[in-house]
C-alpha cells in the first residue's frame, strides 16, 4: 500500500510539471511574440507576413525584414538561451553550494569575463571569445586551488579569484583611463548588438552545459542533500560535482560572452520553478531553464520601452527586479539559520 502511495504521489508530481512546463512554454512564446512586435520601430502582425515574403522572394517590405528577422529576432533568440542558461546553471550551482543563495556568478565567472573583455579592447581581440575564456579561466582556476575540499572551500576561492580578477581590471582602466569605459557598460548586461554572428557561435556551448545539467539531474539530486548519502549509493561525488560545476560554467560563460553580466535571472528562476514543481531536478532543471528565458526576454523588452528611445542595459532592468527578491530570500534563510 505505501508503494502504490509513493508511485501515486510521484505520477501525480510528473503529470504536474508536464502541466507547468507546457504553461510556462506557452508564457514564453507570448512575450517572445511581444518582443519582436515592441521597440522603436512599429511593428504590426501583417508585417511579420510582409517582412517574410520580402526575406524569401525579394518583395514585400524590407523595413520590415530587416527589423524582424536582422535585429529582433536574434536579439529574441539571444535573450531566451541567455535565460535559459543562466536559469539552468543557478539551479545547479544552489544544488553543488547546497545554498538557496547561490547564483551562475559565484565562484568568479563574472569577474573573469570583465577582465578578459578588459585585455580584449586592449588589444583589439574578439571580445566575445576573450570573456569567455577569462570567465571559465576563474572558473577553473578555483576548482584547482580548491581541489578535493568542501563546497565551502571552493566558494571561497571563487570570492578571493574575483577579487584579484576585480583588482587587476581596475588597474588597467587607471592605466588607460576613458579607453575601457565601454567595459563598465557591458558588464551591466546588454542585448543591443546581438545578430546572427554573435548569438550563433555561443548557442553550441550553451546548449552543451545545459543538456549534461539535464542528464546529471539524479546525480544532482543527491549532491544537494549531502555527500554520505552520495557516496554510500555509490556515486562518484568528485565526479558529478565537476561535472555540475563546468557545465554551468561553460552556460554561463558563454552567456557572458554574449550579453554581459545579467545579474538575479540565475538566482530568481530556480527559486520560482521549486515554487511551481519541487526539488527533483529532473523537474526542476527544464523549468528553470523556461523562467529564466521569460525573465531574460521580458527585462529585454522593458529595457527597450521604458526610456524611449533611451535602452536602460538589460541587467539594471534584472536588478532592480531582483535585488528585492534577493533581500527576501536572504531574510528568510537568515531567519531559519537563526532557528
Amino acid at each position: 500500500m505505501e508503494k502504490q502511495l509513493t508511485c501515486g504521489n510521484q505520477q501525480t508530481m510528473t503529470n504536474r510539471a508536464i502541466r507547468v512546463n507546457v504553461l510556462a512554454a506557452v508564457a514564453v512564446c507570448a512575450v517572445s511574440l511581444c518582443s519582436l512586435f515592441v521597440g522603436s520601430v512599429h511593428i504590426k502582425l501583417y508585417d511579420l507576413w510582409r517582412g517574410a515574403l520580402f526575406l524569401f522572394t525579394g518583395q514585400g517590405d524590407e523595413i520590415a525584414a530587416v527589423v524582424l528577422f536582422q535585429i529582433r529576432l536574434p536579439r529574441l533568440v539571444l535573450a531566451a538561451v541567455c535565460g535559459a542558461s543562466l536559469g539552468a546553471a543557478g539551479a545547479g550551482f544552489q544544488a553543488v553550494f547546497r545554498n538557496a543563495l547561490a547564483d551562475p556568478f559565484i565562484i568568479g565567472s563574472s569577474s573573469g569575463a570583465a577582465l578578459g573583455a578588459g585585455i580584449a579592447m586592449l588589444t583589439a581581440f574578439p571580445t566575445a571569445f576573450a570573456a569567455f575564456a577569462g570567465s571559465l579561466s576563474a572558473v577553473l582556476l578555483a576548482w584547482g586551488i580548491a581541489g578535493r575540499s568542501q563546497p565551502t572551500a571552493l566558494l571561497l576561492a571563487g570570492t578571493s579569484i574575483s577579487s584579484l580578477f576585480s583588482s587587476l581590471l581596475s588597474t588597467l582602466l587607471i592605466i588607460k583611463d576613458g579607453s575601457l569605459q565601454r567595459v563598465h557598460y557591458w558588464l551591466l548586461g546588454s542585448l543591443a548588438s546581438a545578430s546572427w554572428q554573435t548569438t550563433l557561435p555561443l548557442l553550441p556551448f550553451m546548449t552543451v552545459g545545459c543538456a549534461t545539467l539535464f542528464l546529471c539531474s539524479r546525480g544532482i539530486d543527491l549532491i544537494a542533500q549531502d555527500d554520505e548519502t552520495a557516496l554510500s549509493l555509490g556515486l562518484d561525488v568528485r565526479r558529478i560535482r565537476l561535472t555540475v560545476i563546468l557545465s554551468a560554467s561553460l552556460a554561463t560563460a558563454a552567456t557572458v560572452a554574449g550579453a554581459g553580466i545579467i545579474g538575479f535571472a540565475g538566482l530568481a528562476a530556480p527559486h520560482a520553478a521549486r515554487l511551481l514543481t519541487g526539488p527533483a531536478h529532473r523537474r526542476l532543471l527544464p523549468l528553470s531553464a523556461l523562467v529564466g528565458g521569460f525573465l531574460v526576454i521580458g527585462a529585454d523588452i522593458v529595457s527597450r520601452t521604458i526610456l524611449p528611445p533611451l535602452e536602460i542595459p538589460i541587467g539594471i532592468v534584472t536588478s532592480l527586479g531582483g535585488a528585492p527578491f534577493f533581500l527576501y530570500l536572504l531574510a528568510k534563510w537568515g531567519k531559519r539559520r537563526t532557528i
